[in-house]
């Protein structure tokens, strides 16, 4: 069962859980009573691809899956390349084993993702589209086939659909791996059937991508916007949010919340304002927010202020991620918090390149030093050196990232690094065989 939507600020807008939040849209006849499948009519009939590419550049409308990279240059770089075979991938693995945001919109108004789908292709002139979704995403994947198929019966999309002429076959394909396929280009290599790796870039998948051919990839809520562009026009999108980050996203809270869940949020919306709002603390003081999932940072308290923007996060040494935001209380040893999440990446990393083979098992190995107690001065530098060396030979987001929770916690967390690494003490208590601070040896 996915987690319950929880209710943003009364002037914050919806347009991803617009009517997910009424009951679970899989039926068509109830997902169209809701304005499902307007929009695409709308982009068939009386736009052309070209201006449907223009709607969602003029949006400011950036990717939702971490990157945010502007969905209309990609849209516009797919389309002018040549020849006539072209794909849609719509990316709702969701490679965060605590993230169920996609899974949950997926599961709750499938047709908002089908239908976006539907108008990329058009715009992109595509004939074929998939939907990658995880392997345990059961629910999902069902209500997207339903979805699917009731779209074929209405002639929205089909071999021959009644709306466009144009054929348009959309599969729903479950896939296997661990964190690293959520990279587009291990996405694709992964639908291929070949080994989950990650692809040097340039060339892009707009260019080079599924089977070799033009292909663009999108986070299934970037294409759950683009129905909502359609129907209320570019500068309706483009005055929510900010001007560099325009629109809204889905954000999930965990940890020390009393209500964990999904929420709407408007892009610019302050951590605090997302926290203190649908969330509310428990279990005493807030002592850090993991924001954006294993690859994310830890951010102290002082810093709730930051807006929730893709240039905001990386300037604090976060990033949007997966969506995530967990909180946590003084029970937590951000030490052992940072490490955990440092192993789980270089568990999931790939190794095709040496930075990603050695480099982070490397880093999740000066981690679990620090928390045992066998670390050494000179590790601090050894970290911040090593993890320069694997972010600039990074092949895939997962390498470039792999050092966030580390570097994050030495940097605003420094006095709880130092009581491990230089009195083989644990405040919190949480670290063995180090000594809790204070503690009388027996």
């Amino acid at each position: 069962m996915s987690l319950p939507i929880l209710k943003g600020a009364r002037d914050w807008p919806s347009v991803l859980l617009a009517h997910a939040g009424e009951g679970e849209l899989s039926d068509l006849a109830a997902a169209e009573s809701a304005g499902a499948w307007r929009a695409y009519r709308t982009a068939v009939s009386e736009l052309t691809p070209d201006a449907v590419i223009s709607m969602v550049s003029e949006s400011g409308l950036r990717g939702r899956g971490g990157a945010g990279y502007p969905t209309g240059s990609k849209w516009r770089d797919c389309a002018d390349q040549p020849g006539t075979l072209r794909y849609v991938v719509a990316n709702g693995f969701e490679a965060d084993p605590g993230a169920q945001i996609d899974r949950l919109l997926m599961e709750r108004d499938p047709h908002a993702v089908i239908e976006g789908v539907a108008i990329a292709a058009w715009a992109v002139r595509a004939a074929s589209a998939i939907v990658a979704v995880a392997s345990s995403a059961v629910d999902a994947a069902e209500r997207l086939r339903t979805a699917i198929e009731e779209a074929e019966e209405r002639g929205y999309i089909g071999p021959q659909p009644a709306e466009t002429g144009r054929p348009l076959l959309i599969e729903v394909h479950e896939v296997s791996g661990s964190f690293v396929v959520g990279e587009e280009t291990v996405l694709l290599r992964a639908l291929e059937n070949r080994r989950a790796q990650p692809d040097q870039r340039p060339p892009h998948p707009s260019r080079v991508g599924l089977w070799g051919k033009p292909t663009v990839v999108n986070n299934v809520k970037t294409l759950a916007a683009v129905p909502w562009i359609v129907n209320h026009g570019a500068g309706a999108y483009a005055s929510l949010g900010t001007a560099d980050a325009p629109g809204t996203t889905l954000v999930q809270l965990g940890g020390a919340v009393r209500k964990p869940g999904v929420v709407e949020v408007p892009l610019g919306a302050s951590i605090g304002e997302i926290l203190d709002g649908p969330g509310g603390f428990v279990r005493g003081a807030l002592k850090a927010v993991l924001v954006g999932g294993p690859s994310g940072g830890f951010l102290p308290p002082d810093l709730l202020d930051t807006p929730l923007t893709y240039a905001a996060l990386r300037d604090v040494g976060a990033l949007g991620g997966s969506g995530t935001l967990l909180a946590l209380d003084e029970s937590a040893c951000i030490v052992d918090v940072a490490t955990l999440m440092t192993r789980y990446l270089n568990d999931s990393a790939c190794g095709k390149t040496i930075p990603c083979r050695i480099g982070t098992r490397r880093l999740a190995e000066l981690g679990a030093s620090f928390c045992s107690g066998h670390s050494r001065p000179a590790d601090v530098g050894l970290l911040t050196d090593l993890a320069a060396d694997v972010r600039g030979a990074a092949l895939c987001g997962l390498e470039a990232d792999a050092s966030n929770p580390l570097l994050s916690g030495m940097r605003y967390f420094a006095p709880e690094f130092e009581a491990h690494i230089s009195r083989g003490e644990c405040p919190a208590g949480v670290c063995q065989p180090i000594r809790v601070a204070g503690a009388v040896p027996s």
